[in-house]
């Protein structure tokens, strides 16, 4: 007889989130918006997590613009380390487990192989650093916390980089886009089973969760435009040319050791890409 669990998602409307409460079923999940339990105020989410006694928190609320986290920094920790702080101790007391979402932005990008979990983190970012500072109190406080880092995440329910790319694909005959950057696309409903998988297994310490492959952002655009039937050529272009208010690792890819030792696998991002058109279709032809 498997045990059904209790869980808490935070940030249920997100894109991950999205994934999260459709993907989790057989277990008695509650999915929370920043307007059900704001993570900025401890009191609120001590007594949220004290009322349902859950055995998992997944912690997926966060501030995710990184170029508004650039601009206005406050926000970014106030939310993405303080409010993960706030999370964990009311875990900590309710005597919850957490799984807390970090990101790739963490490592400065300067490896040219993919990151092991205890490579060193050096963040050169607002919201990199957000994340990094996150992670290392969440472990002080909460030493069997599990924190999964993933990467470019996309799909179905917000923006994302293959829906700006279809969008633009659709009114311009050329796309410019960065080939100097590399990571792993990571499609949220494969995260998404991933992480309950990680929870049911009783997961600790650092995870490394993305789908398998990777690429530049070029040779992601690309793809999609050829898997969307779409005629739009894409260029690369390099990121000297593209500036933005924040810093991007050059190289990101999240090695999939850590995942592994859970016995979790993860499809590639080209297949991943496919299921997400196809989901997008439909999504789309349901709201018309």
């Amino acid at each position: 007889m498997n045990h059904t669990m209790k869980a808490i998602v935070l940030g249920a409307s997100g894109l991950l989130g999205q994934a999260l409460m459709r993907e989790w079923t057989g277990d008695e999940v509650i999915g929370l918006t920043s307007r059900d339990a704001d993570i900025r105020q401890p009191d609120v989410i001590r007594a949220v997590i004290e009322k349902a006694q859950p055995e998992w928190i997944v912690l997926s609320a966060a501030y995710t613009d990184v170029d508004g986290c650039e601009k206005d920094p406050e926000r970014a920790f106030t939310v993405n380390r303080d409010g993960a702080v706030n999370v964990a101790r009311a875990a900590k007391q309710a005597g919850a487990k957490l799984l807390f979402l970090s990101s790739d932005y963490v490592f400065d990008g300067t490896s040219k192989s993919p990151y092991e979990v205890d490579a060193a983190r050096n963040p050169q970012s607002v919201y990199g650093r957000s994340k990094a500072e996150a992670e290392i109190f969440l472990l002080e406080i909460l030493p069997q916390c599990c924190i999964v880092r993933t990467a470019w995440l996309f799909g179905t329910g917000g923006k994302c980089f293959p829906d700006t790319i279809l969008k633009l694909a659709g009114s311009r005959p050329v796309l410019d886009v960065v080939n100097d950057q590399c990571g792993c696309p990571t499609y949220t409903i494969d995260l998404a089973k991933a992480i309950i998988q990680l929870c049911r297994k009783d997961a600790s310490g650092i995870v490394h969760t993305t789908n398998s492959g990777d690429c530049t952002w070029f040779e992601f655009a690309r793809e999609i435009v050829t898997r969307a039937d779409l005629s739009t050529e894409v260029r690369p272009t390099s990121t000297q040319q593209m500036a933005r208010p924040a810093p991007r690792p050059a190289y990101s890819v999240l090695s999939a050791t850590s995942l592994r030792v859970y016995g979790v696998t993860m499809p590639a991002w080209q297949d991943a890409l496919a299921r997400y058109i196809d989901e997008r279709r439909v999504s789309i032809s349901a709201n018309h």
